[in-house]
């Protein structure tokens, strides 16, 4: 039996002395997508945080390709070194940048040469659809454009994993249908390990191979009915 390619095991983490994040065990294959539901404060964006390398575990660990990335209290790989894309709830761009400038600087900071720089950042353009708003800044795109932007800038580095933090929650219905299915076609393109949190069943559903439910800090399997 082949390991898994990403690993948590008994992880926690604190808040105030409370677990936000409660002895948390998971194993996710190389190409899988698994959909995380939940309410919000239910921990799964420090979860997803704990795996990106942006929190330490106060207890367990989180292996990434058999490679023990953090233990507690200690982030032994860093973020930038863990090949992830994260694409956050907020979609955190920056608005004096535009859409080009923002994959060239994470081009740049994960150390691909200036020469390579433009035909990846125009092949992450093309695959999120939107490789003519490249001059734009935030401000000038639609809502589904800064998504599609965002979601850009997390595959541009070429992640083995990608990391969701309920990025269609602001939509409207049609347009987060539409998203969810240019996010299936990505994962495929790009043969991506998916770890997906929301709060909409049905996102999760279509979009996990496997839906866990998390409450207080703790996962639980979801049985295929229930979806």
């Amino acid at each position: 039996m082949t390991s898994p390619f990403l690993e948590l095991r008994g992880v926690t983490k604190r808040r105030r002395n409370r677990a936000v994040v409660d002895a948390v065990s998971l194993q996710v294959r190389a190409g899988e997508s698994v959909a995380i539901v939940g309410p919000s404060g239910s921990g799964k964006t420090t979860l997803l945080r704990v795996v990106a390398g942006l929190e330490t575990p106060d207890e367990g660990e989180v292996w990434l390709d058999d490679r023990r990335v953090s233990a507690p209290g200690q982030i032994v790989v860093p973020a930038y070194e863990r090949r992830l894309g994260f694409v956050f709830q907020d979609l955190a761009l920056w608005p004096h940048m535009t859409i080009g400038q923002h994959l060239d600087f994470v081009l740049k900071a994960r150390g691909v040469p200036s020469a390579e720089r433009p035909a990846r950042a125009r092949d992450a353009l093309t695959r999120a659809r939107i490789d003519q708003m490249s001059e734009r800044y935030p401000h000038q795109l639609s809502g589904g454009e800064q998504q599609r932007a965002a979601l850009a800038r997390a595959i541009v580095t070429r992640p083995r994993v990608l990391l969701l933090d309920e990025p269609l929650s602001n939509l409207d219905p049609d347009l987060r249908s539409e998203l969810r299915q240019e996010l299936i076609r990505i994962r495929r393109e790009l043969d991506l390990t998916l770890l997906h949190v929301t709060h909409d069943r049905e996102e999760a559903a279509e979009l996990g191979d496997r839906v866990l439910r998390m409450l207080a800090g703790s996962l639980e399997a979801v049985a295929a009915g229930e979806r």
